[in-house]
């Protein structure tokens, strides 16, 4: 019998993600503009730096251009007045993301990021606490379901995330971006996240009227572990880490153990639930540097996202049309209205966010998703990005865009890309406060390719050559410093090229780059007196 879903996560079906409301059948509404442009740079481009570029651009125009009163985020593009601060705090980081890749200006941003806190000082709030939706014109709250018209925990946390984000990549000393670092620090630290603790347990949803009748305590695992990390890095209202193991890690929905088409996945529901748990506390939070008595969260994210793939080419139906360019399970409009799509309740739908804010996982597979995509003018849209979802077996596509699904993608390419977003958010002083009450401060490999190759899977690595570096790379660990040596073999073990030969290595992660022709081959980790050996694929 598999395992139920927890309440938070089922509650993320109708409650943390978007409105459950059936997809309009109207045309997008949102009114044509040029799309950004970036600077121009003298560096040659290949087309898979193109079409990367070309991907971060529409999908951050979909952010760029939103409401114009307010400055943040559309819910959804049908609707032009209703905007929300989850996916506006999505939309923030992958702004720090356009300019550092001269999309947009400083300057433009700057004030882009002061409009939005006009607008967020002014709005409703809950002891700090914002309500998931607003009213983009009058700053009032817009009731989400019946009970759940005040203060969103879960959406504060995604909002202070993207917030934090932009106080520490705006670090200039000059009046507007010390004005916006300010400010930003006001709003944070007002949040009053011990607010919403009910007895042992951290609660989603808290307002006036009802305060905790929703009835929805943030219990794990699934899309909050940003909410826990945040709520315990808060210098003036932070929560116990006794409720963050009580409340989050001491459930049976958190621990899991099971192995899912030869991987293993330590903690989530069956078959790792929808895609965006692996994504939106991953946006700022760096897996790879997480690690705690219940897993590696890099090795875990990466093994859901090889399951939720796999399970669309092996085990969904055929009649479904899923394939290696059309595959990736998460929440989203379907053609009858809006659910959370997983391995475990499968309607047919592909939402192409839950492959492209997979690039830091299995780049490889994101890309070949990518191309096909692309190719479509029905899924993709040069101004804006993807659509939100489409179902193959019935030939529906989504005429709808979403910021919870648009927003992540620049900033998880980024995070494939240069890291950007992942080294300036574990940097913030408060996150590290948090994250170590979390006991996530000692990430702990073994020596050889575990970040980028999953121990429990004897299936090869894919590896395409990173579009930036015009170059194959490969992570690599060591337990302390030793003489090291990575050579390239063919299968029978002959070396065609070494690429670190003897050299002294220090401990920790190391990121080798290589040129090889396409085809099979193997990689050979000699240190010391041990050796790994890894198959990989290049592409």
């Amino acid at each position: 019998m598999k395992k139920i879903i927890s309440l938070v996560s089922i509650f993320l079906m109708g409650l943390a993600c978007s409105k459950p409301a059936p997809v309009s059948p109207t045309p997008v509404v949102i009114s044509p503009v040029t799309p950004v442009t970036p600077t121009p740079t003298p560096t040659p481009t290949n087309q898979d730096k193109d079409d990367l570029d070309k991907v971060q651009k529409a999908c951050f125009n979909y952010f760029w251009y939103g409401n114009v009163d307010s400055g943040l985020s559309y819910e959804r593009s049908s609707n032009r007045n209703l905007v929300t601060t989850g996916g506006t705090g999505f939309g923030l980081m992958g702004m720090v993301a356009a300019v550092s890749r001269n999309y947009v200006s400083r300057t433009e941003a700057v004030a882009k990021t002061k409009k939005i806190l006009t607008f967020l000082e002014k709005a409703d709030k809950f002891h700090g606490v914002f309500a998931h939706w607003y009213n983009g014109n009058s700053g009032q709250v817009q009731r989400f379901s019946e009970k759940d018209d005040g203060g969103d925990l879960v959406e504060t946390s995604y909002l202070m995330a993207g917030l934090l984000s932009v106080r520490a990549y705006f670090d200039q000393e000059n009046t507007d971006e010390k004005d916006v670092r300010d400010r930003i620090t006001k709003l944070w630290e007002a949040v009053e996240w011990n607010w919403h603790v009910k007895g042992d347990l951290l609660m989603w949803h808290w307002s006036p009227k009802y305060t905790f009748e929703q009835n929805a305590p943030i219990r794990g695992y699934n899309e909050a572990l940003i909410t826990y990390i945040m709520a315990m890095s808060s210098p003036k209202y932070a929560i116990s880490p006794t409720i963050y193991e009580n409340s989050w890690k001491n459930t049976s929905s958190f621990k899991n153990g099971r192995e899912y088409h030869g991987y293993t996945l330590n903690i989530g529901p069956d078959y790792g639930g929808p895609l965006f748990f692996t994504q939106y506390s991953f946006l700022g939070l760096d897996p790879r540097k997480m690690q705690d008595n219940a897993t590696n969260y890099w090795l875990n994210n990466v093994s859901t996202v090889l399951v939720n793939r796999a399970y669309c080419l092996e085990k969904a139906p055929k009649t479904n049309l899923y394939d290696e360019g059309f595959w990736g399970l998460t929440a989203s409009d379907n053609s009858k209205g809006y659910d959370a799509h997983s391995p475990t309740k499968d309607l047919g739908t592909v939402t192409p966010t839950a492959a492209m804010s997979s690039f830091p996982y299995t780049p490889y597979y994101s890309f070949q998703a990518m191309k096909k995509m692309m190719a479509n003018n029905k899924i993709y849209d040069a101004t804006y990005g993807f659509v939100d979802a489409f179902t193959p077996k019935e030939g529906w596509y989504s005429d709808q865009f979403l910021a919870i699904d648009q927003n992540p993608i620049p900033v998880m390419i980024e995070n494939y890309r240069t890291g950007l977003l992942w080294k300036i958010f574990m940097d913030i002083p408060e996150v590290k406060v948090g994250l170590s009450k979390a006991g996530m401060n000692n990430v702990r490999y073994k020596t050889g390719f575990h970040l980028a190759v999953l121990e429990s899977t004897k299936k090869r690595l894919d590896l395409m050559k990173h579009p930036d570096k015009n170059a194959y790379t490969i992570d690599f660990y060591l337990e302390t410093n030793e003489t090291t040596s990575l050579a390239l073999t063919d299968l029978d073990g002959k070396i065609i090229k070494t690429i670190i030969d003897n050299k002294a290595t220090a401990a920790g992660e190391q990121t080798a780059e290589f040129t090889a022709d396409k085809g099979e081959y193997k990689l050979r980790l000699t240190t010391g007196m041990s050796m790994t050996e890894m198959k990989v694929g290049l592409n």
